[in-house]
């Protein structure tokens, strides 16, 4: 599997994210899309990802795996900060 399926979440509208993940199994063909997203985004990717399996894509796609994880990383101040991170990997039924 390529990067290309995969779907960053971030500040953009929540509706892009939705019509990413459709049209990555739609337009594209793709066979999984991976949602992926940190800190206080993982909200917003657990719902992308219902929504794109329970409004759009129903029956067709299923959660095949959550991935849960920490990365450690250098603030603007030079703090070390750990952010919480999460990949849901959404696979065709």
């Amino acid at each position: 599997m390529t990067e290309d399926n995969s779907i960053f979440i971030g500040n953009k509208p929540f509706m892009n994210y939705v019509t990413g993940v459709v049209m990555q199994f739609t337009t594209k063909n793709a066979d999984e899309v991976i949602v992926k997203a940190r800190g206080k985004f993982i909200s917003r990717a657990v719902d992308v990802s219902e929504v794109a399996m329970k409004r759009f894509l129903e029956g067709q796609i299923k959660v095949k795996d959550i991935v849960i994880d920490s990365e450690e990383f250098q603030n603007s101040e030079g703090k070390q900060v750990r952010v919480s991170t999460i990949e849901i990997t959404l696979v065709r039924v």
